[in-house]
């Protein structure tokens, strides 16, 4: 497995060529979406929030402290990037206390949208969907080529890889999963066990899914595949046979999944588990890691369909994307079935990170 997704296989073919995204964080935005509507009514008061330039932890400290609650009394469904616009929700825990003014919180690159009282707290997760608005810059590709890759994403979707950001800056998430192994033992701050954990799993599920777009079967079911149904949890037996599928995976209803591995759970049978029992044959460490510590298998869609993509050229080499994923989806796997696409606010902290460097040495 490469320490990045950058060496993985392309379905679509090579990049049609360059280009930047994130180049200001308003290029970069994203919404989360809620599968229910708030009941108006109990100890928790939902928040929007739009944020910019901020982390989704130090918001979430911040707002407890405007509403002057423990830190564990706020939570949240999922992280969102600090070098983007954001839109996410947050829960306070307000027992018998008033909902707080927010229109006195004065935090530039903060601003509460909406406040709604609900019965129960956010947890991890909770949201279901991700709505994106990117836009591109420096743009190397032919247009017209680009809007056929889109349509064919548009029609077929993309593999649903784990990105960059699962394994850390500079791969540094999958080095401390690696020395946990070799170590036998997670690291004692409980978010740092749920990062290695993730880590191990997401770096398999990516070998198995590279294996899969290289041999062409990522979008097609296969025997004694477990199918998973899009958008949801439930997953099922393909039964050999079962004339039906080909046509609702075809069509995007369902997808063929992959392993995140761990102990117990259903397994595949057939073709699907003897090419996962050989892709994963040089894990037997990790895998063994990951039982001891007691962590349950699941699976994962391989492929990622994208809801609503819409396109729009703003001028000459500058593209705007809009499309919705499935909370876990990756946007930024999206774009390299289009573009070499290169994170411009990354580069740029690579850059002050090593003019910093070189002057302290001087």
């Amino acid at each position: 497995m490469s320490d990045t997704v950058a060496a993985l296989a392309r379905a679509w073919g090579a990049p049609l060529g360059t280009a930047d995204y994130r180049v200001q964080p308003e290029d970069f935005f994203v919404d989360e979406e809620l599968p229910f509507t708030p009941d108006g009514s109990g100890e928790h008061l939902l928040v929007h929030v739009e944020k910019r330039g901020h982390n989704t932890g130090w918001v979430a400290q911040r707002l407890t402290q405007f509403a002057g609650i423990h830190p564990r009394l706020v939570s949240f469904s999922g992280r969102k990037d600090r070098h983007a616009v954001t839109r996410q929700w947050f829960s306070l825990q307000l027992p018998g206390k008033a909902d707080p003014d927010f229109s006195q919180l004065d935090e530039p690159g903060v601003r509460v949208l909406a406040t709604h009282r609900h019965g129960r707290k956010l947890r991890t997760g909770t949201h279901r969907i991700n709505r994106f608005v990117l836009v591109l810059r420096n743009i190397s590709a032919d247009p017209a080529a680009v809007e056929a890759r889109l349509a064919d994403i548009r029609a077929g979707g993309v593999p649903n890889y784990f990105g960059d950001q699962r394994f850390g800056t500079d791969a540094g998430t999958l080095a401390l999963a690696r020395e946990a192994v070799v170590a036998g033992r997670l690291p004692q701050r409980p978010e740092k066990r749920g990062l290695v954990i993730s880590a191990l799993r997401s770096a398999m599920f990516n070998t198995v899914l590279d294996a899969r777009v290289q041999d062409g079967s990522w979008n097609r079911v296969l025997p004694g595949e477990l199918v998973m149904l899009d958008g949801a949890n439930g997953r099922w037996f393909a039964e050999d046979g079962d004339p039906t599928l080909p046509a609702r995976c075809a069509a995007l209803d369902v997808h063929p999944g992959g392993p995140l591995p761990g102990s117990g759970g259903t397994q595949p049978a057939g073709a699907v588990a003897e090419l996962e029992a050989r892709m994963l044959a040089g894990y037997d460490d990790w895998l063994a890691a990951l039982v001891r510590w007691r962590v349950d298998a699941d699976r994962r869609a391989l492929r990622s369909r994208l809801l609503d993509l819409e396109h729009g050229w703003l001028e000459p080499g500058v593209l705007r994307l809009s499309f919705g994923l499935w909370r876990g989806s990756y946007a930024t796997t999206v774009l390299r079935e289009v573009f070499d696409a290169s994170d411009a606010a990354a580069r740029d902290r690579n850059k002050n990170d090593n003019a910093t460097s070189d002057a302290h040495d001087d």
